[in-house]
């Protein structure tokens, strides 16, 4: 049976290619918060993936340990790291790993952390860092508006060829759950007195243009696509196709990168 946190391997390529990277203005968010020197300053990293986030701390001198639970996924970060000698990758699962050794200034987590189990994944992530060391997580989220008319375009692709995909999420591509930044700073602030402290929230607004073909590119790496039955998954794509064709071949959406983060209590627990 295919778990849907690990379809992403499938297609590394395909991940690596369609999938956006981060910025610098959003590194720098996380180095001005944890009051990080990049040059004297150790990152984990949980779920690298194909190493979008992992060059983006990368390029700010960090030396960065990332693990990736996919080993197809692994690979294609290795190769993406490989002008940073700083950057290494392991082949493992964070739960797996966790030493628990303290080790870490700086915990990152770029569309992973809801793949983590709920229960230990606070009480992991706040085991890895030093006292007063910073946790950050991010999530690129799509960002229509109401009265967008591809969005509704888009929507009614969603009804007619996928609706199980449809009546889950919020009825278009892309979004992500509503509630997710609040659900998360609630985690995080719940354990105040405990693990974390200072949980505060950015945004990075940002668009991206696509064509027809790059377009659905992006949506064949969303896990909840993968995992469609190939005939529902091809006629939602060729409507999608569609939609983007009689928008004048081309479709910018709007985004935000959510940026959660929270500094290691001062005391150990």
């Amino acid at each position: 049976m295919r778990e849907q946190r690990l379809v992403f391997g499938e297609e590394p390529e395909l991940y690596d290619r369609a999938r956006p990277g981060y910025s610098d203005a959003m590194v720098a968010d996380v180095l001005i918060f944890g009051d990080l020197d990049p040059r004297a300053s150790r990152a984990l990293e949980i779920g690298a993936g194909t190493g979008k986030a992992t060059v983006a701390f990368a390029r700010s001198g960090l030396r960065v340990h990332a693990l990736e639970p996919d080993p197809a996924m692994a690979a294609v970060a290795e190769r993406n790291c490989r002008e940073y000698p700083d950057v290494d990758v392991e082949v493992t699962s964070f739960e797996d790993w966790a030493r628990g050794d303290g080790a870490f200034d700086l915990v990152f987590s770029a569309q992973a952390w809801h793949w983590l189990r709920p229960e230990v994944r606070c009480t992991l992530a706040a085991a890895a860092l030093v006292p007063e060391g910073t946790l950050a997580l991010l999530w690129h989220r799509v960002r229509w508006t109401a009265g967008d008319p591809v969005r509704a375009a888009l929507d009614h692709c969603y009804r007619t060829c996928a609706p199980g995909l449809y009546e889950r999420g919020p009825g278009f591509p892309g979004l992500t759950p509503s509630g997710l930044d609040e659900r998360t700073q609630r985690e995080l602030t719940e354990l105040a007195g405990g693990p974390f402290v200072d949980v505060t929230i950015h945004e990075h607004p940002w668009t991206q243009s696509f064509d027809a073909a790059g377009y659905v590119d992006r949506l064949r790496t969303q896990s909840d696509h993968r995992l469609l039955p190939p005939d529902e998954l091809a006629r939602l794509l060729e409507a999608v196709d569609g939609v983007v064709a009689a928008n004048g071949g081309t479709v910018t959406v709007p985004h935000s990168t959510l940026l959660v983060l929270a500094h290691r209590s001062a005391a150990r627990a």
